[in-house]
């Protein structure tokens, strides 16, 4: 068997630590954290020196920790929490099986008159604050709706609708009565629907005729009448109207109008049925860009309780905060920020591309709202900085506490940008987690240093581990993250995998009973992590691995590249071929001398061995909807694999980008008798 240098991207030598950031002794003392570790101490007598040691509490006592984080937060709900984990095998562990309660109750308990539940803008209109009462009342008209439609719990209800308050109070009108979310971003294809929610065959369709983006209305309707004549078993579309909707009837079957909804039930009471711990909540899809999705199914319980710990504890989100997750309601992120209403914030809502009219847009709403904290992708601030935006000198962000990247491993010029061109004064945090557990499993605490290009910590009850291919665990060596005990927000099942088999290949084929999810990551010696990219989309050059994060971080720093894509070709005995796309600042020329320096910066600060063949200029790097690059697909095209086979545009940001893919794979699979 190989040892892990010969298998796992390989860490070049390491720099001193760039620490950024410390947090103030005030910072600590008023963090929800330290107000944990005081509950912990006056109830029961526990007392930790640092996070580190906290966090090995937290995963070597599951149970205590777990049952901690219910009575810290005072969990509503019926019956005994006790056992706490009744089985912990993975997949197939049990949690609280004695208790029932509601997601929606937990939402609506932090109802207050002092602020606003949301905040909502929509692109191109004026913002509106939501006030918990008008929130409540939405909720507990459309819960009258459903319930007046036979939705019973375990239904489903779809969605095809905008980041706004209706997708707010219909999701937790949903929860409220046990009906099953799922949710579509409008800026998602038929095809891509059609996967998705034919797999749960939903009750209901709640969808808008059009909406806003980049300065343009773009028509959904006719996506809608296609997605009906697929889609038998719903038997109610709730229509939201859109900017299009005055211009011309619509004349969906089963149609009932958003606002007919909530006129007719204007006057109904919202009630909570409180449901078993793992009833399931939402539906939430993989982002592949081929073949059907899996659809994860997580619960009431379990979402409950981890994101009161994640927001609360890990982001120190606190009461009157206001959260802004930039993200589509076909991504996880979204799920994430609805989370934030637990805790006592109002959430923020930004439908809309965030840099229109131009790049300073975003970031003077943050100013104008009394945003506290920021998510993105990596991708936004990398471009902002690429830009050579300088927020600071157009908005004081005085209210901005925090910053969460994720999506992708935010480069280190990008994490310099973040405290030179925004705030000095800030809490940069890198997390990394995914749909599959709607949180994170690597991110951030409020009493612990930012370091240039790391990930602070794993997170409390997260037991998270980088693993060599023989299933051993190891410290400042690259490795597969895994998890080596279960977490409530695992996925409960996938639908429509009754043997469970599908659920069993995607985590734990490779280290039985062991969660592996499929990143390279490093943990070092002071508890940070570092993620190096898929592992299923690793470079193996000349028998030395590398993650693509690597080479991506080197190149992308270079003030002259916006963007880029490296995949490695070599497949079945081909000879080795490692080519390179970039994405270059306007009026960049990609020629010899640029070529040279790009190729010295990959030999001087990642590996000589990944040195790319050639090096393409390219306008757009293929992206999927949530922002990730599509290294796999590309890989595949490249070596000849039919586009329809390897990519849906439904499933794309930007599906022209891959019309130079196609044409260059033609020329590199050219038969050797063809004449060039």
């Amino acid at each position: 068997m190989s040892t892990l240098s010969q298998t796992a991207p390989t860490v070049g030598a390491e720099a001193i630590p760039d620490t950024l950031w410390t947090p103030s002794a005030n910072d600590v003392s008023a963090s929800r954290l330290a107000r944990y570790e005081q509950w912990l101490a006056g109830q029961r007598g526990l007392r930790f020196d640092g996070y580190a040691a906290l966090w090995q509490w937290s995963v070597e006592h599951l149970d205590t920790f777990w049952r901690s984080i219910w009575d810290h937060f005072d969990v509503l709900a019926d019956g005994s929490p006790e056992p706490v984990l009744a089985s912990r095998e993975m997949p197939g562990a049990r949690w609280f099986p004695n208790t029932r309660l509601n997601y929606a109750e937990h939402v609506f308990r932090q109802a207050s008159t002092e602020r606003p539940a949301l905040v909502a803008r929509t692109e191109g209109l004026e913002a509106r604050e939501v006030s918990w009462a008008e929130l409540r009342q939405m909720t507990a008209a459309f819960a009258a709706t459903l319930r007046q439609r036979g939705v019973q719990p375990g239904d489903r209800v779809a969605s095809y609708l905008p980041n706004q308050a209706e997708t707010v109070a219909a999701f937790l009108a949903c929860a409220s009565l046990g009906a099953i979310w799922s949710s579509c971003a409008p800026d998602m294809g038929p095809s891509v629907v059609f996967d998705r929610l034919s797999q749960i065959e939903p009750r209901v369709l709640l969808a808008t005729d059009s909406y806003r983006y980049n300065g343009k209305v773009h028509d959904r309707h006719d996506t809608v009448d296609q997605l009906l004549e697929r889609l038998p078993s719903v038997r109610t579309v709730v229509h939201i109207p859109g900017p299009l909707a005055a211009e011309r009837a619509v004349a969906w079957r089963d149609r009932l109008a958003w606002n007919d909804a909530m006129l007719q039930h204007a006057s109904a009471t919202l009630r909570f049925d409180r449901l078993p711990f793992d009833h399931p909540l939402w539906i939430v899809y993989s982002s592949g860009t081929t073949g059907l999705p899996k659809a994860m199914v997580h619960g009431h319980g379990g979402v409950v309780l981890t994101h009161l710990k994640t927001l609360a504890l890990q982001h120190d989100l606190r009461e009157g905060d206001r959260m802004l997750f930039l993200g589509g309601t076909g991504w996880i992120v979204w799920n994430l920020q609805i989370g934030g209403l637990l805790t006592g914030a109002t959430t923020v809502l930004y439908d809309g591309n965030p840099a229109w009219p131009d790049d300073e847009a975003l970031w003077r709403f943050m100013d104008q709202h009394g945003v506290t904290l920021f998510g993105c992708g990596a991708a936004f601030l990398m471009n902002c900085m690429k830009r050579g935006l300088r927020p600071r000198d157009f908005a004081a962000l005085p209210a901005l506490r925090a910053i969460n990247s994720t999506g992708s491993p935010l480069s280190i010029d990008a994490y310099h940008w973040v405290y030179d061109a925004v705030k000095s004064d800030l809490w940069l945090a890198s997390i990394s987690g995914g749909t599959d557990i709607a949180s994170g499993f690597v991110a951030c605490a409020p009493n612990q240093p930012v370091v240039a290009g790391e990930i602070q910590c794993a997170e409390l009850g997260v037991a998270a581990y980088a693993y060599n291919e023989a299933g051993q665990p190891v410290q400042d060596e690259v490795g597969e993250l895994v998890i080596t005990q279960p977490m409530p927000s695992m996925p409960l099942f996938f639908w429509n995998d009754a043997d469970g088999r599908r659920y069993h290949e995607s985590y734990f084929d490779t280290f039985p009973g062991v969660w592996r999810h499929g990143d390279w990551i490093r943990f070092t010696p002071r508890g940070t992590a570092v993620i190096y990219g898929r592992s299923d989309s690793t470079i193996n050059r000349f028998g030395i691995r590398m993650g693509t994060a690597e080479i991506y971080r080197v190149v992308e720093e270079m003030p002259q590249v916006r963007d880029s894509l490296v995949v490695d070709l070599e497949y079945l005995g081909r000879p080795s071929f490692l080519p390179l796309f970039v994405v270059l600042q306007p009026g960049v020329v990609l020629d010899d001398a640029l070529k040279a320096a790009i190729a010295g910066q990959i030999r001087n600060k990642a590996s000589a061995r990944h040195v790319p063949n050639e090096i393409y200029l390219v306008d757009e790097i293929p992206r999927t909807l949530t922002g990730k690059k599509m290294e796999v697909p590309v890989r595949k095209l490249l070596l000849g694999t039919p586009l329809e086979k390897v990519a849906s545009p439904d499933a794309m940001v930007n599906p022209r980008s891959l019309d130079f893919f196609v044409r260059l794979a033609l020329e590199l699979n050219k038969p050797a008798t063809e004449p060039a």
